[in-house]
């Protein structure tokens, strides 16, 4: 039986990281797609001879077009150009408008029962641009932000209180920027809510650097961004998508009605499996959380706005 096959577009540090996760768990065979010659080709044959030590059977194939995609299962695009210290979001938002519209009809056309993974920023709006693009039921195009926002939450909760990661349940909603909601109504560490564990002020610094997690990396690395965990983040998702875990997690999602909201992507709970998102799942947020989400959903409006689509 052929194995499934994932292609991940654009072999710099975010993509060139999604395809070592997803070889090392032997989910699929990985095709590495970048305009540059001889960057994926390299990237993949590296993994390949890495494939005896490590003990993982899988194909990597390094492509400069999209031939070698066809028939894909499951695409990760993560092109476009990265965020440079003092650069806003939106200052990508042109430039990565027009490479996520050219990714997107090329990996359509040769894989058109494809699942879109979509890590490119500014998000949302890339996700918007995506599904627009590509045609594709809402249900195949979605957006890494929930699991990697969350990851961070929970790392900087662990790290508090001297805690395993997996005792933590928590969830963070919103636009994948400076208005995301972690929702500490929700958050628990093996059932004891986190706020019978911290007091207040420390609760509130943990959402602040949340907020901040993904600038913070920035701004030590001087020159990039964050990789490792985007790229688990986005493997994640096509890991529960292709062994149909029905995981439920916060993913950037097409919303037409839900929290209120339309016409739209954004972060929500949501289970996903093989159908991809199979179920957007309402959670009961205090008014405070409701106001931050309305504030989020604006500033992500005002976004898809701007790509005049």
């Amino acid at each position: 039986m052929a194995r499934p096959k994932i292609t991940v577009v654009g072999a710099g540090n975010v993509g060139a990281t999604c395809a070592h996760w997803a070889a090392a768990k032997e989910l699929a065979d990985v095709v590495l797609v970048d305009i540059v010659e001889g960057m994926p080709q390299g990237k993949s044959l590296d993994l390949m001879q890495a494939r005896p030590i490590m003990g993982f059977n899988v194909e990597v194939t390094g492509a400069n077009d999209y031939a070698a995609t066809k028939g894909s299962d499951v695409v990760i695009i993560t092109a476009g150009i990265a965020r440079k210290p003092g650069m806003s979001r939106e200052d990508l938002i042109n430039t990565n408008k027009n490479i996520v519209t050219t990714v997107t009809k090329e990996v359509g056309a040769q894989s058109p029962k494809a699942f879109l993974i979509i890590v490119s920023n500014p998000l949302d709006a890339m996700c918007y641009v995506a599904y627009k693009v590509s045609g594709f039921p809402k249900s195949r195009v979605m957006g890494m932000a929930g699991i990697l926002d969350t990851a961070r939450y929970r790392c900087f909760i662990a790290m508090e209180l001297g805690v395993a990661v997996d005792e933590i349940q928590a969830m963070v909603l919103g636009g994948h920027g400076d208005e995301m909601v972690p929702v500490v109504s929700a958050t628990n560490i093996s059932g004891v809510p986190l706020t019978d564990l911290l007091a207040q002020d420390r609760i509130s610094a943990l959402v602040e650097r949340t907020k901040k997690g993904g600038g913070e990396i920035v701004a030590l690395l001087k020159t990039g961004s964050a990789y490792y965990a985007p790229a688990a983040a986005a493997v994640q998702m096509a890991e529960a998508i292709l062994k149909d875990q029905k995981r439920l997690v916060p993913v950037s999602a097409y919303l037409q009605g839900e929290y209120g909201l339309n016409d739209i992507f954004f972060g929500v709970p949501v289970i996903l499996g093989a159908g991809g998102i199979e179920k957007i799942l309402p959670l009961k947020l205090n008014a405070q959380e409701e106001d931050l989400l309305k504030k989020s959903a604006a500033a992500v409006s005002k976004t898809r706005d701007d790509l005049k689509m």
